[in-house]
């Protein structure tokens, strides 16, 4: 019997097919890279990646259904090694009868290393053609083993022509107009940043909460759906402008005002795992050596949010932030990390002074590998004063501390060595 039970607009409103998808044509035009890959009926392992309500749950099941594969899905937040184990047996059964499986894995980044190593496997014979899904950066949050054996596929957070696509498909199928002026509705459409299930959602509450022959302007529009729109500009440029604005806050070490652009970004639906990543940059980009603990800070920061969510995990974030702008600065590191990639890039074949190389063979001995090391811990001092870099480049000096914070001290040992290194230098 077929359930009567109401269904949500967005589960209505899911495209039946690749092109009805809006807001990915990078990924779903003519030319798109799964317009491809569809018409070669050759998928291979696929992850997923942005942000949320942009389809990608989606466009899995259409894949299925266009490569006649088997649609299987698991969330990562609710299944095991059991449930695992389980979906894996099943796909070997479908595939000895001649059928394949697509398994979509949603929240993949929740599972853990020995749980992604689980897939390897099963991808690599063919038992499953894995789509995972995730809001994280892949490179971070997934096993490069994992990585090596699935292309990662963007998914962009939905423009406003694509929001506003999706909301004349809603008026459509309800037969009527959301009540709402010109202004409310661009309103409407900022307030679901990016995110097609969650516009679709205030459209549903918006036509249960309106009087009958009702228009909404924006403050009533705000009103009724009690979320007010994040003051951000069109195309993303305020999400660009409030996060450079906080990270030029930290640099410029005023606490206050990294607060306050903090706040607006919270308050405004900013990803908060997002501005916690960024923390993080300024720790190594801005502060570096002058007080390591900085980075310590905001990785535990990062950890905090993730391990309590919103609203309490954000305090972390704060803390975070306050601990950077009060920070000592340097960007030492950064500078001096510029320099050795290009110096690399240029130098990149130089072999090193065979003095630091290991002889494992005869041969290599005889050819001068390691010969005359000194073991810095066996000389005065701890230090032996040697040149470890190339003949062909000579000794260079990349890194160049400020005199504040910690760097301070870093600087006066380089200047106590560098002191020892030229008296070792006139004795020998």
């Amino acid at each position: 019997m077929e359930s009567t039970a109401p269904r949500p607009l967005a589960d209505k409103l899911r495209p039946r097919q690749l092109s009805d998808v809006a807001g990915q044509p990078h990924l779903l035009s003519e030319s798109g890279i799964l317009t491809r890959l569809v018409e070669t009926r050759t998928l291979g392992s696929l992850v997923f990646w942005g942000p949320p309500g942009t389809g990608k749950t989606t466009v899995a099941r259409l894949l299925a259904d266009a490569t006649d594969l088997q649609f299987v899905q698991i969330s990562a937040i609710f299944s095991g090694v059991a449930e695992l184990k389980k979906v894996f047996e099943q796909a070997r059964a479908r595939r000895a009868s001649g059928q394949g499986t697509l398994l979509f894995v949603d929240e993949i980044h929740r599972f853990n290393r020995a749980q992604q190593d689980s897939f390897l496997p099963v991808m690599e014979d063919g038992t499953i053609t894995l789509i995972g899904a995730t809001t994280e950066n892949p490179s971070f949050e997934l096993n490069a083993a994992l990585l090596s054996r699935a292309r990662v596929l963007t998914f962009r957070r939905l423009d406003e022509e694509a929001i506003g696509q999706l909301l004349q498909r809603a008026e459509a199928l309800e037969g009527r107009e959301l009540p709402l002026d010109e202004d409310a509705r661009a309103a409407l459409i900022a307030m679901a940043d990016g995110d097609g299930r969650a516009a679709l959602t205030l459209a549903e509450e918006i036509w249960r909460a309106a009087r009958p022959a009702e228009r909404l302007d924006t403050a009533a529009l705000s009103e009724t759906v009690q979320r007010r729109a994040p003051i951000y500009a069109k195309g993303q440029e305020g999400h660009y402008n409030l996060i450079s604005a906080l990270h030029k806050c930290v640099r410029g070490s005023d606490p206050d005002a990294a607060l306050y652009y903090l706040a607006r970004m919270l308050d405004a639906g900013e990803d908060r795992l997002f501005i916690a990543r960024r923390v993080v940059r300024m720790a190594v980009e801005d502060i570096g050596m002058a007080d390591p603990q900085a980075l310590v800070v905001a990785n535990a920061a990062k950890d905090a949010y993730d391990f309590l969510g919103s609203p309490e995990g954000e305090l972390a974030i704060a803390q975070a932030v306050v601990y950077m702008a009060t920070a000592p600065k340097s960007d030492a590191i950064y500078k001096a990390y510029g320099e050795a990639t290009r110096l690399a890039k240029a130098h990149g074949s130089v072999m090193p002074p065979k003095v630091i190389l290991n002889a494992p063979t005869g041969m290599m001995k005889e050819q001068g590998y390691g010969s005359g090391y000194r073991y810095d811990h066996d000389e005065p001092e701890a230090f032996s004063g040697q040149n470890y870099w190339p003949e062909d480049i000579g000794r260079r000096k990349l890194y160049d501390p400020v005199d504040r914070g910690f760097e301070r001290d870093i600087g006066k040992r380089l200047q106590y060595w560098a002191k020892l290194r030229r008296d070792r230098e006139r004795e020998e």
